[in-house]
């Protein structure tokens, strides 16, 4: 079995909004979820007839059934879960912070920890936020186009989540993903690179599935949501990229105050680079390599490199140079 555990490189920055997020999420299953979850339902809550209804339970056995097996938390999901055929603003944004248990809420936040810190990095927190909950929004009504009478109300994370996975696909395609192997008493770390990953998540785990489901979702998984989220996030990163002002970006490396900034590139451009790195230069290293035309050239210098040189450029106030690097 294979289970991600980690990604490299990393940020040196501390991904506050991410950290956040997961205290949000981990606060609200400990404060909301087990206590309900405990609990019987109310049986003089007017939701708990609309529940009864919307599961066409007619009869009095059909009830006591219903009962039987129902708690305060099953009622809590079905006013706040997002439910296509009963739709809210309010449970539009509630379901992402709602998990079905405990191995949901722990495989959500997994993912998220992994890989929120660099697209929180690359994108500022304030837009970060903004981008996890509009892909988060838009993962839960492109589930919703394919079951729009369902009454099965949708929770958790992993829509929103699969957004920022869709802006890492895009943004970080020579991450790696650590993996650990373990087969009974063999365990093991790999590297993996981080498309491969996230290529069999959007593809084998949910797309697949959710085709032979005919849209819908099986099993309790929303791979529609899943899809949604993932194509939403990696849409935005890549129009976002060429939609931005890049012509701000190379105009600022032209203006460093260097020789190696105003000379025509070397025939080994990325050697350059990496040189004006180990002498101790990243400013003027970023300069060079910001200037390169193609990017089979940009992808032979290394992650690491490319890393040094972004934070370099933070360090120095140069946001828009830094957000084009990492």
């Amino acid at each position: 079995m294979l289970l991600p555990i980690g990604d490299a490189p990393n940020p040196r920055s501390t991904p506050w909004v991410t950290r956040g997020l997961i205290a949000v999420n981990v606060a609200v299953f400990l404060l909301v979820t087990l206590p309900l979850s405990g609990r019987h339902p109310d049986l003089s809550d007017p939701v708990l007839f609309d529940y009864l209804r919307a599961i066409h339970a007619l009869t009095p056995a059909d009830v006591r059934a219903a009962l039987s097996h129902l708690s305060a938390y099953d009622l809590f999901v079905f006013k706040y879960g997002y439910r296509p055929a009963a739709p809210s603003l309010v449970s539009l944004v509630a379901a992402m912070f709602l998990h079905g248990g405990l191995a949901h809420l722990l495989g959500n936040m997994l993912f998220l920890w992994i890989f929120g810190d660099n697209v929180e990095h690359r994108l500022g927190p304030v837009r970060y936020l903004l981008a996890y909950l509009v892909t988060g929004i838009a993962a839960t009504l492109f589930f919703a186009l394919f079951v729009p009478s369902s009454q099965v109300p949708l929770v958790g994370a992993s829509g929103a989540i699969s957004g920022i996975l869709g802006f890492y696909f895009i943004w970080f395609p020579r991450n790696q993903v650590k993996m650990l192997f373990f087969f009974f008493f063999l365990l093991q770390v790999i590297e993996i690179p981080a498309r491969f990953v996230l290529g069999f998540y959007l593809i084998v785990d949910n797309l697949l599935p959710f085709l032979l489901n005919g849209g819908g979702g099986g099993g309790g998984v929303a791979y529609g949501a899943h899809i949604g989220g993932f194509l939403a996030g990696a849409g935005l990163a890549y129009w976002g990229d060429r939609l931005a002002p890049a012509w701000r970006v190379r105009r600022q490396a032209l203006r460093e105050d260097n020789r190696d900034a105003r000379r025509p590139v070397a025939e080994d451009p990325a050697a350059v680079v990496l040189e004006r790195l180990r002498a101790g230069e990243p400013l003027r290293a970023a300069a060079l390599y910001l200037r390169l035309a193609g990017r089979g050239e940009r992808l032979r210098v290394p992650s690491e490199a490319v890393l040094e040189m972004g934070e370099a450029l933070l360090e120095a106030g140069r946001a828009d140079e830094a957000l084009s690097l990492f």
